[in-house]
């Protein structure tokens, strides 16, 4: 199942990338060859990079894994290795070695200024990500209680 945001969210999480790509694509095509120009050029391609990214913001799980790509990584964590999902809202989830860690879900991140819509379109796939960890859990108990 995948978890994604409305055209008008992920257009919104782009311009994290798009706005400051369009103002160095400008200082770019002003500035003298050599260093600032090449400075320029990296900076424009860092943030399409962040902008292709913003949109692509979401989550994505199957019956083994989810898959969280945010703004900078896309991690991949096996379902039993998961723990909760929380009110941040963030993934809580043990490493192969036993570490605590987290991953925030940028997604579903919510503020004051966004549409009602759009928040009740995040509460819902929070929702569904929480039962299916929850499954997992049961499932997962249900077969160490079961004696042999």
């Amino acid at each position: 199942m995948e978890e994604t945001l409305p055209t008008r969210n992920r257009l919104a999480n782009s311009g994290l990338g798009v706005a400051p790509a369009v103002v160095g694509l400008a200082y770019a095509v002003q500035a003298e060859r050599g260093a600032p120009r090449l400075l320029a050029v990296l900076a424009v391609l860092g943030f399409a990079a962040l902008a292709v990214r913003g949109c692509r913001l979401g989550v994505t799980y199957d019956h083994s894994r989810i898959t969280i790509r945010g703004y900078l990584r896309t991690r991949v964590i096996d379902r039993e290795h998961i723990k909760e999902v929380t009110d941040f809202p963030a993934v809580r989830w043990t490493a192969r070695n036993g570490r605590e860690r987290w991953t925030p879900l940028t997604a579903f991140l919510t503020n004051t200024g966004e549409f009602s819509t759009t928040r009740i379109h995040k509460e819902r796939a929070l929702k569904k990500l929480r039962q299916w960890v929850r499954e997992g859990g049961e499932r997962g108990r249900a077969k160490t209680a079961v004696p042999r």
